[in-house]
């Protein structure tokens, strides 16, 4: 990709990348990883429930609602009882798992809009109409936006990212560059929602409920948050691209056939359609919801936190994807009759199915590790044991984000990490005065921020074949070397934020906030 003085830096950064990539391989498949879990959790319950082992807090009562002393004991899974609980409730594990319906309901919306290609479509639009000067920023942004969708980005944006900068005369591994920091270096931020939010808020909720049984978080916890995020890591991506990883990179010879991205004439025709569709839907949620009297309001104060709206948001996401989606179908005429809204539909679902094997496992390893009292116990005495030696608050944060990142190299899956780490941080934190949302954003920044650096990320062989493409030299050094910039700046950037969002106590999303109090 360079010339000969940068090869032996190419060499000695492999080895070491290599070792990382062989330590992470020696991992196992995550579904197997909770099966483990869930196995150590039986033999550790057994023995804690010989030594007696017990902690007593102050939290909510689940009968009578108030804050009163609670003290668990280690519930011991190996005991008949114990073994009669995991047997019988294996299918209500899973089925009243938090994170499966929202993600389920959501997809059934996001599928269409990505099997239309309206999502493809609507990336395309944006880039046609955007200056040449704004370009990297253009692709960063979208980068960012395309998480709505869940990995679409990866798929559609990244490889386009290439072909819009060549259409601008300028590096294709700087446009893979740009759009793979925006889509995956981005995962935390966005303006709107998207499926991830529902799925991380259910399994936050989920660990939250073992100290709190009526808190419930939303998937709106961070979206504040995210929105600002938004913003800086546009600016950042764009300067680092602009003013780092181009002028680094050796000149391309143009050799290769011009690729448009121009939309057709049929997109442009689905486009507004989808666009009719989307105001209209608008429309009716304002009328539904600006009004003091609107019908999604709280009945009873008026307000739309916990409202009809709120505790329907993952509902009304997925018509919000759905709605503009079909109108674009039958535009384009991707859409037909019902049967293809039905198939694109499935394809959705067919398309997560790898999720819901993994789901499947760690719904098992949530439930009994929650039976056990061992997550409870563990946080409470965690809790008392962060506070004697003074560890609070924000450097608590940032070591946790710190954490984060390292672990995210070995276990990329972000939601296989956070159904590993909530059910224990969560309560955690809430003994030390944070709430889940403000531990879950804490998780999300870390887990970003080394998301484009991690050779064991599913997408990342993908994003090597991306710049292979237009070097032929270029391997999984290539890709972290030119990724790194991005990573280090991203996360020094985020954990600034943090630290002003935490001084100044601004909410991260709508009703929720930084402090927890018992």
């Amino acid at each position: 990709m360079s010339n000969d003085k940068s090869q032996p830096k190419k060499s000695r950064s492999n080895s070491i990348l290599n070792g990382i990539e062989k330590a992470g391989n020696a991992l196992p498949d995550p579904a197997l990883l909770f099966i483990i879990l869930a196995l150590i959790t039986m033999i550790v319950s057994y023995f804690a429930a010989q030594a007696n082992m017990s902690v007593t807090y102050d939290g909510v009562n689940n009968k009578t609602g108030n804050i009163e002393p609670i003290t668990v004991h280690v519930y011991n899974l190996l005991s008949l009882e114990g073994f009669h609980y995991m047997v019988t409730s294996v299918i209500s594990n899973f089925s009243g798992f938090f994170p499966l319906g929202t993600v389920f309901t959501v997809v059934l919306g996001v599928s269409i809009c990505e099997g239309t290609g309206m999502l493809s479509a609507l990336l395309r639009r944006a880039v046609s109409k955007t200056p040449p000067a704004l370009i990297s920023a253009m692709v960063v942004f979208l980068g960012i936006m395309s998480n709505i969708a869940s990995s679409t980005g990866y798929v559609v944006l990244v490889p386009l990212g290439a072909v819009i900068f060549m259409a601008s005369r300028r590096h294709p591994i700087a446009g893979l560059a740009a759009a793979y920091a925006g889509v995956s270096g981005g995962w935390t931020a966005n303006l709107l929602l998207g499926s991830n939010d529902p799925l991380y808020a259910g399994m936050s909720t989920q660990a939250a409920q073992m100290l709190n049984p009526n808190y419930i978080v939303q998937p709106t916890g961070n979206w504040f948050f995210m929105i600002v995020s938004t913003f800086m890591i546009t600016l950042i991506g764009t300067l680092i691209t602009d003013k780092v990883i181009e002028p680094r990179l050796p000149e391309y010879k143009f050799t290769e056939e011009e690729h448009s991205v121009e939309i057709t004439q049929t997109e442009k025709k689905g486009m507004k359609f989808a666009g009719i569709a989307a105001l209209i839907y608008i429309v009716i949620m304002a009328v539904l919801i600006v009004p003091k009297s609107g019908l999604l309001r709280n009945p009873e104060t008026g307000k739309i936190l916990s409202s009809p709206f709120m505790s329907g948001i993952v509902f009304f996401m997925m018509l919000f994807f759905m709605i503009p989606g079909i109108a674009y179908g039958f535009g384009s005429g991707k859409i037909k009759n019902s049967k293809d809204i039905t198939k694109l539909m499935s394809n959705g679902i067919a398309g997560i199915s790898s999720f819901l094997v993994l789901i499947f496992f760690a719904a098992q390893f949530t439930a009994f590790f929650n039976k056990s009292n061992l997550g409870t116990i563990l946080s409470v005495n965690g809790a008392n044991l962060l506070k004697d030696i003074g560890l609070l608050g924000l450097p608590l944060l940032v070591i946790f984000v710190l954490l984060t990142c390292v672990l995210n190299i070995f276990i990329p899956v972000d939601t296989a990490k956070w159904a590993m780490m909530a059910p224990i941080f969560v309560p955690m934190f809430m003994q030390l005065g944070l709430t889940p949302e403000m531990t879950q954003l804490a998780f999300r920044i870390g887990d970003s921020s080394t998301n484009i650096i991690t050779p064991l990320m599913p997408f990342f062989v993908m994003i090597v074949a991306y710049f292979q493409k237009y070097d032929s030299e270029s391997g999984i050094g290539s890709v972290v070397s030119t990724m790194l910039p991005y990573s280090f700046v991203f996360l020094i950037s985020w954990i600034i934020l943090l630290v002003i969002w935490y001084l100044v106590g601004l909410p991260l999303g709508p009703g929720a906030f930084i402090k927890y109090v018992i």
